[in-house]
């Protein structure tokens, strides 16, 4: 079993670290640069060359059955999903085989109304320490699940 983290703008990378030292499972952080490496022996750091999406296809094409991922990349997460790997968002959300399907009509669905709307004000809110919190629970839930 791997930890697969799609790293740039991951808010809860030190918690991924923590969960899976105390698992003792291989961590690998993947990003474009600008992410300083973990002397954590179990943590593997990987920068892909610049470029669009270039860390989703690397661990796209890596993920699989037994592996859990950590993103925010609703199209890495259906990749993964397929390959039966374990998704979860940054603030805990699980991503699968049932709600995937939603998940990315409803992505869509907003970049089209972004699009439609360029004046369109608003982002998302703010990440809270009961997102962390419910992260840190779904993970663990998560690395028991693929431990069995």
């Amino acid at each position: 079993m791997v930890i697969y983290v799609d790293a740039d703008a991951c808010p809860v990378k030190t918690e991924i670290e923590r969960v899976g030292t105390r698992h003792r499972l291989r961590v690998v952080i993947v990003s474009n640069g600008g992410i300083r490496p973990s002397e954590n022996p179990l943590v593997e750091t990987v920068i892909v060359p610049e470029g669009p999406d270039e860390a989703d296809k690397w661990i796209a094409d890596r993920a699989g059955s037994g592996d859990v991922v950590i993103t925010g990349d609703i199209p890495l997460a259906a990749k993964c999903v397929a390959a039966g790997a374990q998704v979860l968002k940054h603030d805990g959300e699980a991503l699968n085989a049932e709600n995937i399907g939603n998940v990315l009509a409803t992505r869509d669905l907003m970049a089209d109304l972004r699009a439609a709307d360029p004046f369109r004000q608003g982002g998302g809110r703010g990440f809270t320490k009961a997102d962390r919190s419910r992260f840190l629970d779904a993970l663990e839930r998560a690395v028991r699940r693929a431990g069995r």
